[in-house]
């Protein structure tokens, strides 16, 4: 089989037998971090899929881009691939791969517009609910706390340290280190980056809907950094801490309950706190780990064994 076809038959069955696969065990919920790191390598393998695909056909489709590409090859190397054999479709294929990555990146880029617009509003609002005084800036403090009746808590990026901002409610309910507790969830969010994750995850869902991998890895990121993020405060403050800090954060929402709201996580992830189920051993982690790093070399070892076979011969 051509190689572009292969490439697109291997990113095929990733897209769709990755997310059963993933969503079907039981390990991630143990280990969130490791879990989020699998669903970027099987992303990053389709999106390696499509890029090597849309190259190879550019290059067999126009003379001038394969010799850009393979200039330092050797002349065997080009005989290998059999570019002139790919037949009228390679031009059509990367036009349509190349408008995929177009589309990718300005569904990016209008998902980090948005939220350094939600960014800049929530900026605006803490200003006038929280003045500042003469001579004070904003970014220096790691709390702000706002008068309001509703419990609540959140990050907010206003520079180069984010600032916890937190309503008054919410400190009258949390008690002894579920302040803390709560502090150090959200900064485990800063820490890991996740905002990079979700805007990443959405911009490939929303682009493409009908691809299931890029749908689940959005529903599992949005998941897996919250647990993440739970397990970053309970390591230092304790699952039960951690678990009452969500209970009275989110007691007056609905959440919990015979008739909870509907998509709310928060009653697993306080079961989760409270069952405090065993990691995974050191052994088993590692060998996720390895398996999920190879699986974006697999498009690089379907596209470069004709080339090395030739260099062998």
């Amino acid at each position: 089989m051509m190689v572009p076809l292969a490439l697109l038959v291997l990113g095929g069955l990733a897209a769709a037998m990755a997310p059963r696969v993933l969503t079907r065990a039981d390990w991630p919920d143990r280990e969130p971090v490791l879990a989020l790191w699998v669903w970027q390598c099987v992303v990053a393998a389709v999106l390696l899929c499509c890029a090597l695909a849309m190259s190879l056909s550019a290059c067999a489709a126009w003379a001038a881009v394969r010799g850009n590409v393979f200039a330092p090859a050797p002349h065997g190397v080009v005989e290998a691939y059999a570019l002139t054999a790919y037949g009228s479709w390679a031009a059509p294929l990367a036009v349509l791969l190349a408008t995929g990555a177009l589309w990718t990146a300005a569904m990016l880029t209008r998902e980090v517009r948005a939220a350094r617009a939600r960014r800049r509003r929530l900026r605006a609002d803490l200003l006038v609910r929280s003045p500042l005084l003469p001579g004070e800036e904003r970014g220096g403090e790691p709390l702000v706390v706002l008068e309001g009746e509703r419990p609540e808590a959140w990050l907010l990026r206003a520079g180069a340290a984010p600032q916890l901002v937190i309503t008054t409610a919410a400190l009258r309910r949390l008690q002894g280190f579920q302040l803390d507790a709560v502090l150090a969830h959200e900064q485990g969010h800063a820490r890991a980056r996740h905002d990079w994750l979700l805007h990443c995850s959405s911009a490939l869902a929303n682009g493409f809907p009908r691809v299931p991998v890029f749908a689940a890895f959005r529903d599992q990121v949005h998941r897996l950094v919250e647990l993440a993020a739970d397990d970053s405060a309970s390591r230092r403050f304790g699952r039960l801490t951690t678990a009452l800090a969500l209970v009275e954060l989110n007691e007056d929402r609905g959440v919990f309950g015979p008739c909870p709201a509907p998509f709310s996580q928060v009653p697993d992830r306080v079961e989760r706190l409270l069952a405090a189920t065993p990691r995974l051993t050191t052994g088993r982690r590692l060998r996720l780990t390895a398996v999920a790093a190879l699986v974006p070399a697999v498009p690089l070892l379907v596209t470069f064994v004709p080339g090395l076979s030739a260099l062998g011969g």
